[in-house]
């Protein structure tokens, strides 16, 4: 790898279950595989990647789990379902994993089975602070993009739902409104002042489509923490995709002044949180297909069209970076839709 790629890592989510439902496991899969932990809801588990620049040791990252778990699962005739939402018909209640935590009662009580999904959460290493958050402008402007490559749940209860992510529209958003963060000390004030006000819980409840990450946030962060995509099973895909990501975030350390959003947009910050959400919800109905505002200048256009803009703006330097072969699947992608 370059001497100016991130680090990278990985939170996944699964569901388990059989060919035709949900069957919750993860309480005991948690205390069976050290690096798995459950979901609120006990058909819902997460394993997480240990951080690398390499993109073959993060295939190998994101694959041995994954095989551990069906060999696991293979024995009692269960499997991983490829959903990110609860895709076949089920009892419209909880399945608590674990009965004890306050937190998931929370979630349970507040939230019900929207919050039953699942995703791929990826993570890029910015350790300086303004560049971090300068990142986090620019991916939540385009967060809609990388939803509309790994869109892929339109069903929900046994249901044609006529969404392309059911999962991202039916998923709360927390808080409601949620600000463009102008610094680290923003980030800090908005925090500490949605906890105390109790909008959040702790510091792990904010739910959007990209967030600070770090060892002790808000006050210790290191990583832009992308949460958008549906869960992605193909690994060649993914690894696509964060590829994408992370070039176009190098890409904003190169011309800070013209991706920066606070800088180049003609957008207050305000009317582009607006202009977000309605991309988003775009998006998640009608993925590739969706008719976006851009971010910059206003101007409408087409999903598959923006991102294959963006692929050729990123052309010189994924080949500088050694990249290229990486964006292959999103070609692909582009050219015959979602075939997971």
């Amino acid at each position: 790898m370059h001497k100016d790629n991130l680090n990278k890592g990985f939170e996944i989510e699964l569901f388990t279950g059989t060919c035709g439902s949900h069957v919750g496991v993860s309480s005991q899969i948690e205390k069976l595989f050290s690096n798995f932990v459950n979901e609120p809801d006990n058909r819902n588990v997460e394993y997480i990647t240990d951080p690398s620049k390499d993109y073959k040791i993060l295939y190998h990252s994101l694959l041995q789990p994954r095989k551990e778990l069906r060999k696991w699962l293979k024995a009692m005739d269960l499997t991983i379902i490829p959903s990110s939402t609860l895709c076949f018909p089920h009892q419209n209640k909880f399945q608590r994993s674990d009965k004890s935590n306050s937190y998931h009662n929370f979630i349970e009580s507040n939230y019900g089975l929207s919050i039953a999904t699942s995703s791929v959460h990826i993570n890029l290493g910015i350790e300086e602070l303004d560049k971090l958050f300068a990142a986090i402008r620019l991916v939540r402007c385009e967060a809609p993009l990388f939803l509309a490559l790994s869109a892929s749940s339109p069903f929900l209860n046994g249901e044609f739902t006529g969404n392309h992510s059911q999962r991202w529209l039916q998923f709360p958003k927390t808080p409601f409104e949620i600000p463009f963060f102008l610094n680290h000390n923003h980030y800090i004030n908005w925090i500490e002042q949605n906890i105390n006000d109790g909008t959040m819980q702790n510091v792990r409840h904010l739910w959007s489509s990209v967030r600070p990450n770090g060892p002790q946030r808000p006050y210790s962060l290191d990583r832009l923490e992308l949460r958008i995509c549906d869960f992605i099973s193909n690994i060649d895909l993914l690894l696509a995709i964060t590829a994408f990501l992370e070039l176009r975030v190098i890409s904003l350390f190169d011309d800070l002044e013209n991706l920066d959003p606070l800088l180049s947009s003609k957008f207050s910050i305000d009317e582009l949180k607006d202009i977000c959400d309605q991309n988003e919800l775009k998006v998640s109905k009608d993925s590739l297909n969706a008719e976006l505002i851009h971010w910059k200048n206003g101007e409408k256009i087409i999903c598959k069209d923006w991102i294959q803009n963006l692929l050729k703006e990123l052309s010189i330097s994924s080949r500088t970076l050694a990249m290229n072969h990486f964006l292959e699947p999103i070609h692909k992608v582009l050219k015959e839709g979602m075939n997971q």
